[in-house]
């Protein structure tokens, strides 16, 4: 693949088999989302095939995507399943020809039997007898709450839209899930059920993603592209790093010798060119050269940032303090009678789902929103702060030099260049305008813009986004060295990892404060929701009657779940048994034909036909092991119930 004369990719081969759990790398621009696309049909190669049994299905998450849907949330995920009424066309499509054909010998009315069976297959996989609840439950586990499911598409924003569309693509069960950044809209909570649910997944999974932790938790392989080639390693993200060092240690040692030996040819023919008793020998080391396959070292991408924040100014012991904080907007509570207390040197993550306030209060302590309740700022605080849309803010009729420029004061303006090429910007792309910058480079330059500031208290909203796993090592280390008060906000569990000491979890319109850092809090969390569970479980003597009326309701309500669990499952039971019922059929049929062949001189038992007949047994088997899993699940759930009697 070429894009403007360069090639992006050179011959390059791989597979993806079955159950893989693929991560692509390689730094920006090397042409993942490219990779992705070809494998999805959507751009063709220049040159080569990529090969896609017909059988595969494929499901594709791009990184942004223009939505414009009327429906409800609930009506949009179900959308979803439009392939399984294609998929009953074709099965009544197949049943009426193999109800009027009478060849029953023949290869072709073999493999029609073949594809009704690969097609019901398909369709229970599809869970067409529970696609409403699944939907739901899917939605739910991206963050939705069961009151979202009625509001429109059209009430959110395009982030929570995105979820929607990932659920979609969850729902539609392809054989190959391709995720490009699948975790950029998600919180921790719906990146960590999305991690669960990718790693039971039944089918093949290849995705980009600058989330270290997310990576390691689900990859089992990751393809690396790197100069117009790839490299193909057996292991998670963190394994492939220290694979790639080896791989480099080796490329430039194998580099070194080759180098060695050209200088000792280059050398020997230049001594011997002109002596015509050496001539044959000399030809020989030319032609040898010409044919030598050179080797090239690939590049560690030295191309980082490199930075470090200016000193923290000196200030008092309390850097704020809040009290009796509340923020709406109009009916909508966001944050409510909030204290909170930071002091000098605290590092604080702030977490929770999106749209629980974390930003609104960055926003309060920035100093950019109004608000009810007192704020008060210690003795000589002086903030830093970088918004989650920071680079929506430059001017984008400036070059980059100039937005530098027109905010820096004293001696900082005599360094200028030094900071901007720190950030990679050197030569001419300090004069490149904002508006025809990347991303990348938007929150690098708004990076560097921070820097001139000096500050004790930095207020970081999402600085990761848009930055790629070096950078965000950079920027991580230049944070851990920061010697003021931080306070940051991020879904990154990677990046936070060692970053903080206490993690403030927004819960509207309240928060709750963990010691700690990321991994510590999601402990603690899950330990929380057990003693939950257990209170719940535990509360059976009511002090009132409002408790009792309480009680009563949450019991009813529960009740209610568990009926509609159990009418599901009584449906899969009934769809399951009518599989076996018709695949017994089927099998009994061929069992005769087996006892006595000379009755069936029209069946050809060949490899073909006992292949077949291994598959039926097969099914069967798997038709009964579901059978047995769902009488199961009917029976806990029946128990469940009788609990309510």
């Amino acid at each position: 693949m070429h894009f403007t004369g360069d090639d992006l990719f050179t011959g390059i081969s791989f597979l993806i088999r079955e159950k893989d759990r693929i991560g692509l790398v390689g730094k920006n621009g090397a042409g993942k989302t490219t990779l992705l696309r070809l494998i999805c049909g959507l751009e063709q190669p220049h040159k080569g095939d990529i090969i896609v049994p017909e059988e595969t299905s494929i499901g594709y998450l791009p990184q942004e995507k223009e939505l414009s849907s009327n429906k409800s949330i609930l009506e949009e995920a179900l959308s979803a399943f439009e392939e399984v009424q294609h998929i009953e066309h074709q099965i009544e499509k197949v049943a009426h020809e193999l109800s009027v054909r009478t060849d029953f010998e023949t290869v072709a009315y073999h493999d029609l039997i073949e594809r009704l069976t690969m097609l019901n297959e398909r369709l229970a996989l599809l869970g067409v007898n529970s696609m409403e609840g699944d939907a739901e439950q899917i939605l739910v586990g991206l963050g939705f709450e069961h009151t979202d499911m009625i509001r429109l598409m059209s009430e959110f924003s395009n982030g929570w839209q995105m979820r929607v569309e990932l659920a979609k693509i969850l729902l539609m069960r392809p054989a190959l899930l391709i995720l490009d950044e699948p975790t950029n809209h998600l919180d921790i909570e719906a990146i960590q059920w999305l991690e669960g649910f990718l790693q039971n997944y039944y089918g093949s999974v290849v995705m980009v993603s600058h989330d270290r932790a997310f990576l390691d938790n689900i990859t089992k392989r990751t393809i690396e592209i790197s100069q117009g080639k790839i490299y193909d390693y057996k292991g998670s993200y963190s394994e492939y790093v220290d694979m790639r060092e080896e791989r480099i240690e080796s490329q430039t040692a194998a580099y070194n010798n080759q180098q060695r030996e050209i200088k000792e040819i280059e050398r020997f023919v230049e001594r011997f060119r002109y002596k015509s008793t050496k001539s044959k020998q000399v030809q020989s080391r030319v032609k040898l050269l010409e044919k030598m396959d050179q080797i090239v070292v690939d590049e560690m991408d030295a191309a980082s940032i490199q930075f470090r924040f200016p000193k923290a100014p000196h200030s008092g012991k309390i850097t704020l303090e809040l009290k009796n904080i509340s923020k709406s907007y109009g009916q909508l509570k966001v944050l409510y009678d909030i204290d909170l207390l930071v002091v000098r040197n605290d590092r604080i993550a702030f977490v929770g789902r999106n749209g629980e306030g974390k930003s609104t209060m960055a926003k309060i302590l920035a100093g950019l929103l109004d608000y009810s309740g007192e704020l008060r700022l210690g003795h000589q605080v002086k903030i830093g702060y970088y918004a989650q849309n920071q680079h929506d803010m430059l001017d984008s009729e400036k070059t980059v030099f100039e937005t530098l420029d027109e905010v820096a004061v004293g001696d900082v303006r005599t360094r200028l260049k030094a900071i901007l090429g720190s950030f990679l910007f050197t030569g001419d792309a300090t004069d490149k305008k904002v508006k025809v910058l990347s991303g990348g480079e938007k929150a690098r330059l708004s990076l560097a813009k921070m820097l001139l500031f000096p500050s004790n208290l930095l207020i970081l909203d999402e600085p990761t986004n848009h930055l790629d796993m070096q950078s965000k090592d950079i920027l991580k280390n230049a944070l851990l060295r920061y010697d003021g008060t931080l306070i940051i906000v991020s879904h990154d569990r990677d990046f936070l990892q060692g970053l903080t000491n206490k993690v403030i979890e927004f819960r509207k319109p309240k928060i709750r404060e963990y010691i700690g850092d990321i991994y510590d809090f999601l402990q603690a969390r899950d330990m929380l929701k057990l003693e939950e569970l257990e209170t719940k479980a535990n509360a059976v003597s009511p002090p009132s009657e409002k408790t009792e009326i309480s009680v009563n309701k949450q019991n009813y309500e529960r009740k209610k779940l568990f009926d509609r669990d159990l009418r599901k499952v009584v449906k899969e039971i009934e769809a399951v048994e009518r599989d076996i019922e018709m695949s017994e059929k089927r099998l009994a049929d061929f069992d005769k034909i087996l006892a006595n062949p000379s009755d069936f001189p029209q069946e050809r038992i060949d490899e073909k036909w006992l292949k077949i007949y291994a598959n039926q047994k097969k099914h069967i088997g798997q038709l009964m092991e579901d059978w047995e899993k769902k009488q199961s699940e009917r029976e806990i759930i029946q128990n469940s119930i009788n609990e309510f009697q």
